[in-house]
Order: structure tokens, then C-alpha cells, then sequence
């Protein structure tokens, strides 16, 4: 293997390297320090004339006499069926006191894009025991939703539920989880790896923890490693896998310190310009393959910087995914948990995995008829603040009421309450039956007749 020691430059967390011969893209390379010592890097960028090589630990101690080596292979994770159960760092080595991981294969973490025509339709509900979810907002098999959410909102307890109870209904196929964390700190590593011992739900996950204090470029490469992992569970051991990437904001900013060491053509607000084709790099590896047992389902969660939906990180996913789901600071503000807030959230592929067969047929016309009430109530709250109660009309009073019943007993439920589908739909009819059935004008008189409290009672008594 040959050894350059042609360094022109170190910028951060790259080294620029002259006089090579060519060179691959994402090619792996070693870098040996003049004690002896060796750091690990990869391509960046490569042309004729010099290298650009990010490095995936901290720069010290390189200096324009360092050696480098090309290693001719790209990253590639050490994947196998004994990996469920492990908790793995940012750069995929086990942190959790357990032996290095016997690889089944060794898979290209870039992973390879699913040809559309390949693709099937997301059809199957997933049960993630959160109303606000499965009842209004539906995640589906094979689908990617994110998680709007926004600094000090409790988005990781929310992503930490969602990996506790997430479960395909009457399916005995295997489930799995892979949960990566980027950024994060070391208190709320802890938190994590204590809450999977806690509950037993680390049995069926793969856990990958980026700290705050690892190199930004150990956060490019965490969601990558992620997905390969869930990849080789599901289209190769046929598995439903879920992954959950929390915190994709902590990703882009990452991108951006290290295309701003690049000194590269900044976009909106200092991000790069190629954020979007990054980002659908990763969301667009979810789905489900025809011909193949296993399916990939994506949770990105990302924190919006000064709760801004329009900055280009939540604008970017949203689109790129199918929906997302809307964390609230005046729910959080008013105690409840977990402040999902209904009206902006959306499941694009909702339709295709609820109803008939999936999950009940009532769901579609329950779910319209309480996002109506609650968004009625919800306007009613800006006019109250204006004119005063008692200026409203009787049926004004009773959708003011509905969106309070709404917040307090459909929104909110118990960090550790796991909700059925039936449970969630049952309690929808509880809260639609304190309206007038007159105003329930969203919902088909046979099903009001079938599953309103009203009637099922009245039958019940004959």
C-alpha cells in the first residue's frame, strides 16, 4: 500500500492531500501520525490534483509529515443476526460491554436506492399505542413520517414510546427496531439505554448512539449505518423493521460545519446546497420491496430552530416524506403528554392502511369528525378571546368544550399507556357522543347506528 506525504492543508476536519494517483470516491483511508498512532478517514472529494479526506476522529496531532494510505474499499458495517439486543456507537462499534459483532456480511453503508418499479404499495397499519397517531395520523408499513418538534419538547420520550409499543396487530412476523441517536448528549444517552434495559424492548432493537462530543463526521455516517442494519434485518432475514432517527437537525448541522471546512457555495441559512438530494438519500431508503418479506418504516425526528416550520430542514423532509407529525409548545405548556397537535400533523399514506380489513371501519369517518370538532373548537378559542363567552351561541359552547374533552382525554395518555386501535376508537365515539348526533355530519348514519354509545347501550338493553 502506498504512503503519501503530500498534506497541503488541514481545515477542520479535513486533510488535503496532493500528488495522488486516482482515487475513489468514499474510498476508506488510514492516516499514520509520526508516533506511529494511525487515524481513520474517508474521500470526500477527488479530482486530479488533490484529495479532499474528512476524518472521522479529531485532527490533532496531523501534520503536514503524516502518512497517508488509501485502503481501495468504501465503509462497509459488519451486519448479523446476533446484532438485536446490542448498543452500538455513532461509528458502529458495541458500546455496551458486549463482544465485537460476528459478521454474517459486510454491507456498503451508501446502500443501494429502491428502483420505483420494485416498490410496493405501504398497505399494513402500524399500532404505535399513541392515539394522536394511530387514530388521526396513521403510520403505515413501509412509510417515512417524521416528528416536527422543537427544543426542551419531549420528542425523545415520544421516539423512545413509539420504539417501546410499536407493533403490527395480529402479525406473528419478526419486528424490529433500529434506533440511532446523533448528537446527543451523554445524560440523554444514558436516559435511552436505561429506558431500552427498562421496559425489555432492547431485545428487539439495534441501538446506535452518536454523543455530542463525537466528531461531526461520525454524525454523517450514523443514519447510514442505521439503515444498513435495518436493510439486512428486512430484506435479508425478513424482518419488519422501524427506524428511528433522532436528531436529523444535529445531522444537517453537521453537513454544514463540514461544507463550510470545505469552503463550499453556501444555500439557505448557511446550509449546503445539496442538503435536499443528502437527506432523500436517506428517507428514500423506507419501503417495501415486492417479492421480498421484510419492510423498512423511517421515524426522522428533527427539532425545528426557533420552532419554524419553514426553515430549510423541516421544509426540506416534508418534502421528501408522506406527512408529519406536529409537536406543540402550548400543549407541552399546558402539562400534556404528548402534545401532538392534530391540525397540522398528516399521514399521506393514512388511507391506505386504515378502514375495513386493517384496522376498523369506522376509522376514516371518526377521525375526520374529530379533527372537524377539535378544529372548530380550536377557531372558537381566538373569538372567545375577543367577544367573551357568553357572546357564543349554545352549539358555539359545546365545540369549545369538545376541543378541551379533546386535549385532555384523547391527546393526553401515560408515557407508559398503550393504546389499541379499538381503545382509540372507542374513546373517539366516547367524546364525539357529548355533540348533538345531528352535528356528527361527517359520519354515515349505519356506522353512528353500529358503534355511537347512544345506540350500542340501547341495544345492549333489549
Amino acid at each position: 500500500m502506498k504512503e503519501y506525504r503530500t498534506i497541503n492543508k488541514i481545515a477542520g476536519p479535513l486533510v488535503f492531500v496532493e500528488k495522488t494517483e486516482p482515487i475513489g470516491y468514499q474510498e476508506l483511508v488510514n492516516i499514520v501520525l509520526f508516533d506511529g498512532t494511525m487515524k481513520r478517514g474517508q474521500v470526500l472529494d477527488t479530482s486530479d490534483d488533490l484529495v479532499v479526506v474528512q476524518i472521522f476522529e479529531t485532527t490533532t496531532g496531523i501534520g503536514k509529515d503524516s502518512g497517508v494510505r488509501f485502503t481501495g474499499e468504501t465503509i462497509k458495517m459488519p451486519v448479523g443476526r446476533d446484532m438485536l439486543g446490542r448498543i452500538l456507537s455513532g461509528g458502529g462499534k458495541p458500546i455496551d460491554g458486549g463482544p465485537e459483532i460476528v459478521p454474517e456480511k459486510r454491507l456498503d453503508i451508501t446502500g443501494a436506492a429502491i428502483n420505483p418499479y420494485a416498490r410496493s404499495n405501504p398497505s399494513d397499519f402500524i399500532q404505535t399505542g399513541i392515539s394522536t397517531i394511530d387514530g388521526t395520523n396513521t403510520l403505515v408499513r413501509g412509510q417515512k413520517l417524521p416528528i416536527f418538534s422543537g427544543a426542551g419538547l419531549p420528542h425523545n420520550n415520544i421516539a423512545l414510546q413509539i420504539a417501546r409499543q410499536a407493533k403490527v396487530p395480529g402479525s406473528t412476523e419478526g419486528f424490529a427496531v433500529v434506533f440511532a441517536a446523533m448528537g446527543i448528549t451523554k445524560e440523554e444517552a444514558n436516559a435511552f439505554m436505561q429506558d431500552f434495559e427498562r421496559t425489555g424492548a432492547l431485545e428487539r432493537a439495534v441501538v446506535f448512539l452518536n454523543l455530542a462530543d463525537d466528531p461531526a463526521v461520525e454524525r454523517i455516517i450514523t443514519p447510514r449505518l442505521a439503515l444498513t442494519t435495518a436493510e439486512y434485518l428486512a430484506f435479508e432475514l425478513g424482518m419488519h423493521v422501524l427506524v428511528i432517527l433522532t436528531d436529523m437537525t444535529n445531522y444537517c448541522e453537521a453537513l454544514r460545519q463540514i461544507g463550510a471546512a470545505r469552503e463550499e457555495v453556501p444555500g439557505r441559512r448557511g446550509y449546503p446546497g445539496y442538503m435536499y438530494t443528502d437527506l432523500a438519500c436517506l428517507y428514500e431508503r423506507a419501503g417495501i420491496i415486492k417479492g421480498l418479506k421484510g419492510s423498512v418504516t423511517q421515524i426522522p425526528i428533527l427539532t425545528m430552530p426557533g420552532d419554524d416550520i419553514t426553515h430549510p430542514i423541516p421544509d426540506l423532509t416534508g418534502y421528501i416524506t408522506e406527512g408529519q407529525i406536529v409537536v406543540n409548545r402550548d400543549l407541552h405548556r399546558k402539562g400534556i403528554y404528548p402534545p401532538i397537535n392534530v391540525l397540522p400533523s398528516l399521514s399521506r399514506l393514512m388511507n391506505l392502511g386504515i378502514g375495513k380489513g386493517h384496522t376498523r371501519e369506522d376509522h376514516k369517518k371518526v377521525s375526520d369528525q374529530m379533527y372537524a370538532g377539535y378544529a372548530e373548537g380550536n377557531d372558537l378559542r381566538g373569538l372567545v378571546a375577543i367577544v367573551g363567552k357568553d357572546a357564543l351561541s349554545e352549539r358555539d359552547r359545546m365545540f369549545l368544550e369538545f376541543a378541551d374533552l379533546f386535549e385532555n382525554r384523547f391527546v393526553r395518555q401515560g408515557y407508559d399507556e398503550d393504546r389499541t386501535i379499538e381503545d382509540t376508537l372507542n374513546l373517539g365515539w366516547e367524546l364525539l357522543s357529548t355533540l348533538p348526533v345531528e352535528q356528527l355530519v361527517r359520519i354515515d348514519r349505519e356506522l353512528i347506528q353500529k358503534y355511537h354509545p347512544k345506540f350500542r347501550t340501547g341495544a345492549k338493553k333489549e
